[in-house]
């Protein structure tokens, strides 16, 4: 039996923008998601400059790996079914500047899958998405089709036949009945 997973090898392009308006008197450049590409060999292995003018910049950070795993298949069930399924890129920018004179906004992580986007989400992280081409959309079609399986719905009990409990889990008694006292004369 092979445990080898469904893989793809790909890059990723981050484009630094010009910021216009009120914010950019604070912030004069943004970091966004470009693309995410099929890699090829001649990318090379390190984050490299594209393409670069008076307002924008866009880079090429070759080197990452998109496996899909069978536990997480309903995750990439959610994006394939989705009206524009897509990739979800996790991106930081740098610490120290490593490549240039100043950070950049280096990709961690690219998933297709709709869990491990919201995982990255809700621990802060910046989570960005763009479309996948159609090849990649049915390669995720495919692998869904295989390993998803729909979950039965199961029928919730009603809450008016729960049993009351206090806040140690000990059973409650309710009464209906007005007890004396109140202050009524």
């Amino acid at each position: 039996m092979s445990n080898l997973r469904p893989t793809l090898e790909v890059a990723v392009v981050m484009r630094r923008e010009r910021t216009t308006g009120p914010s950019s008197h604070w912030q004069p450049w943004r970091w966004v998601l470009a693309d995410v590409v099929p890699h090829e060999d001649r990318f090379g292995d390190v984050p490299r400059l594209l393409y670069k003018n008076e307002s924008e910049e866009r880079w090429l950070h070759p080197g990452y790996r998109v496996e899909l795993f069978k536990d997480d298949a309903e995750g990439y069930h959610l994006n394939v079914t989705t009206q524009a399924p897509g990739w979800f890129v996790l991106w930081r920018m740098e610490e120290e500047p490593g490549i240039t004179d100043e950070p950049i906004a280096k990709p961690e992580m690219v998933s297709l899958s709709y869990y491990d986007a919201g995982r990255w989400l809700d621990a802060q992280e910046t989570v960005e998405q763009v479309p996948a081409p159609a090849p990649v959309v049915a390669w995720l079609q495919a692998f869904v089709d295989e390993h998803h399986v729909v979950e039965p719905k199961r029928r919730k009990r009603p809450e008016s036949f729960r049993t009351l409990t206090d806040r140690f889990g000990q059973p409650a008694a309710i009464s209906t009945e007005k007890k004396a006292g109140g202050g009524h004369g």
